[in-house]
């Protein structure tokens, strides 16, 4: 690479750092470019195992709504205690609750659920601090790239719940926010439980179809509320009505182990 001077920059070669970063370095060059081919290809195989992995342990959980919300939220906090309400009361609708299976507002979704007899479910990830797993899932699915659980968390779900969160919970609202624009999913309901912490987003969110930016009937799609009771009410209108669900029966799936496959009744645990 020239510069203006004349002065000639020597070139990093991008597949050559790849190889002699140590293995656990691997993910954080996924992003930063191309690699050897033999590099992207292994990096290919273990998307495709992440996914995989996530097909088979996930298939049999039946409908889910899942809840996204921070880890960072201890159990005497308010919204804690709405998350568990929450839980209970998807679960008491006939539906899995899925988290991502961490601590804070994902472990009391998942514990709601757990304690008000209903299913449990995790789709966790692995981070270089380690976010264990809560105490209260049937089942968990452990994943090694943020975009496969992304996709998880949407593949199996007709409603989502918004709890208080940071970053990730942002990137997830936004993420089936824009879906459900983009009509790549159906119009599964948003809820956005906890107003107060979210109402400058609302208001910009409002801002953007004021400006343009979204269409108007786009603000219809999310439903902001902290009563359970209305949460329930909407995602009953939203979720099962329209898209025919009903209450199935145990046991009418059959699974195969020899695909990996697992039904509901197996052992549980990730």
């Amino acid at each position: 690479m020239q510069n203006k001077d004349n002065s000639v920059i020597e070139q990093l070669d991008p597949a050559s750092s790849a190889q002699t970063s140590p293995p656990e370095c691997a993910d954080e060059i996924f992003l930063e470019g191309p690699r050897s081919r033999f590099a992207e290809f292994f990096t290919l195989l273990r998307v495709m195992r992440d996914f995989l992995r996530g097909f088979r342990t996930l298939h049999f959980v039946g409908p889910c709504v899942t809840v996204f919300g921070s880890a960072r939220i201890q159990r005497e906090d308010p919204h804690y205690e709405l998350a568990m309400k929450m839980g209970a009361a998807i679960a008491h609708l006939g539906f899995t609750v899925m988290t991502g299976g961490g601590p804070g507002i994902m472990e009391a979704a998942n514990r709601g659920a757990k304690e008000a007899g209903g299913r449990s479910i995790g789709c966790t990830i692995e981070l270089p601090s380690e976010q264990p797993a809560n105490a209260y899932l049937d089942r968990c699915v452990r994943l090694h790239y943020f975009f496969v659980r992304k996709a998880l968390l949407v593949k199996y779900s007709y409603a989502f719940v918004v709890m208080p969160g940071g970053a990730g919970t942002l990137d997830e609202l936004f993420e089936a926010l824009t879906l459900i624009q983009t009509a790549k999913i159906k119009n599964f309901p948003i809820v956005i439980m906890g107003t107060d912490y979210w109402k400058e987003l609302l208001g910009f969110i409002d801002k953007m179809a004021q400006r343009g930016m979204i269409a108007p009937s786009d603000l219809s799609l999310i439903y902001a509320t902290d009563s359970v009771e209305e949460a329930i009410v909407h995602i009953r209108t939203k979720a099962i009505a329209p898209f025919g669900l009903k209450p199935r029966k145990r046991g009418t799936r059959r699974h195969f182990p020899w695909l990996g496959e697992r039904g509901f009744s197996d052992a549980s645990g990730c």
